[in-house]
């Protein structure tokens, strides 16, 4: 995604230009942003250029209902910065604040995720930053981002400090690496936290072991891995393994299939959605089944669902992304 600052009036005026370059994806970060300036460019591009894809990056004071209603109009991301508060000595940051904002922009049916920084302030430790991950995906972001696991960002260097040692960086690293890998570039969020539950584990440690997962198989940070390169299918069966493996070391070896159905269901939903790629996924339950409410809870599922092999074509319809049984 292109990356460029604007004021309101720099973006109307080059937005011809933007267009006619056929640009269709910007990144507006600008840290005097307010709500009514936001609110401007989103009734600019909803005006002039309504097949434009802007992600603003925000302070999540401004998100309220207002902005939640007139981000409808258009396509667009909000990427909130998880931070952190100094108090008594203690770094904390306010739960209920952040959820109340997520719950808000997911009542609206809006995209947006979390900003993640570790061992940039005072106070702040491993065990705090995974407190921070596991909060964090309790909200259902569309991703999370790690400005800190990209190869040439030095904009937010880490420091070592009495609470963070050289070793904690580089495993705070690698969790959040794992975390973008099988997170928010494998398009998890539709099916993540019931996955998870299963495995009676918190988020950072699941991540902490894709980590060394990813080690393993030369596909970590310290490999040179670009998850952004890679096309979506690899990623999947990059997790379809992990979750495998997982399963098994927790002996739900029963629940594999069901998993396997979901991750592959959501993934060829979304490749439909952001590449147009329609496709035919072989299944061991009914799509009818799999895309029930039923199957957020997966141990559930298995006591009361029945296995039926199913071959389900993914397509485009009129209406949108569909499916259809083609036994």
């Amino acid at each position: 995604m292109e990356k460029i600052k604007f004021s309101v009036q720099d973006f109307e005026s080059q937005l011809p230009e933007l267009l006619q370059k056929k640009v269709t994806q910007i990144y507006i970060s600008d840290k005097n942003l307010d709500k009514k300036k936001i609110i401007q460019i989103i009734n600019l591009v909803a005006n002039k250029a309504p097949e434009l894809f802007v992600s603003f990056s925000v302070n999540a004071s401004t998100v309220d209902k207002e902005l939640a209603a007139s981000a409808t109009q258009i396509f667009c991301s909000f990427d909130i910065s998880l931070d952190c508060e100094e108090k008594g000595g203690r770094l904390l940051f306010d739960k209920k604040f952040y959820s109340s904002k997520a719950r808000l922009l997911n009542d609206f049916g809006l995209v947006f995720g979390f900003d993640l920084l570790f061992s940039v302030q005072s106070g702040d430790s491993l065990k705090l930053f995974f407190d921070r991950l596991d909060f964090a995906v309790q909200q259902y972001p569309n991703h999370i981002n790690f400005l800190q696991t990209e190869q040439t960002c030095d904009e937010y260097e880490p420091k070592v400090t009495g609470f963070f040692s050289a070793k904690d960086l580089r495993y705070a690293r690698d969790v959040a690496f794992a975390c973008r890998t099988f997170y928010s570039e494998g398009r998890a969020v539709p099916w993540f936290l019931s996955v998870l539950k299963p495995l009676r584990i918190y988020p950072s440690k699941f991540f902490a072991d894709m980590a060394e997962w990813q080690r393993c198989n030369n596909c970590d940070f310290k490999s040179g891995f670009v998850p952004e390169k890679e096309n979506h299918q690899s990623l999947e069966k990059m997790q379809l393994l992990f979750l495998e493996e997982k399963y098994e070391e927790k002996n739900r070896h029963n629940l594999i299939p069901i998993v396997k159905d979901i991750v592959k269901l959501n993934g060829a939903m979304s490749r439909l959605t952001g590449e147009n790629i329609e496709s035919t996924v072989h299944t061991s339950y009914n799509p009818d089944d799999l895309f029930s409410e039923e199957a957020l809870d997966i141990e559930s599922f298995a006591e009361n669902v029945c296995m039926e092999e199913c071959n389900v074509k993914i397509f485009a319809s009129e209406d949108g992304p569909d499916y259809s049984i083609e036994n």
